[in-house]
């Protein structure tokens, strides 16, 4: 098993476009080497590196939060499972507050998110007055934990 991948395998095994690779490359998320000829190589533990990218903007998470996670992890070797599982337990608030705010979409979508339009005659009902405004702008019963 090779040591090294072409930008093109680890395309193919990660299921990500070569441009992506480049884009995670220049916003330092990943660290190619060059051959002679000037080609890119990765690492093996590219393939985790790009896995974990991919899943956390699945989540919704942004690139600064996916940025700042890889940052955690060592450069100097490949990670391990004590550093993957110290990752994933910082995330885990992260993540917990996004499964609940997906979960008040899904329970509320049907009904008044509270955006504050006042134009359907439900939302007359559930935000008499634009009270909800008063609580911050955009969809309140939606953003908001309560």
């Amino acid at each position: 098993m090779e040591s090294e991948l072409t930008i093109g395998a680890v395309s193919q095994r990660a299921g990500v476009a070569t441009s992506a690779l480049r884009f995670y490359e220049a916003e330092g998320l990943i660290h190619a080497t060059r051959s002679p000829g000037g080609q890119r190589r990765y690492g093996r533990d590219t393939l985790r590196r790009v896995s974990f990218i991919r899943v956390a903007q699945q989540i919704g998470l942004r690139l600064d939060e996916i940025h700042a996670a890889l940052a955690a992890l060592p450069e100097n070797r490949t990670p391990n499972a004590k550093d993957w599982e110290r990752l994933s337990t910082s995330w885990r608030p992260r993540i917990d507050a996004q499964i609940a705010l997906l979960e008040r979409l899904r329970d509320r979508l049907g009904g008044c998110i509270g955006c504050g339009c006042l134009s359907l005659g439900f939302c007359k009902l559930l935000n008499p007055d634009d009270e909800v405004a008063r609580r911050g702008p955009g969809p309140r019963y939606l953003l908001d934990d309560d």
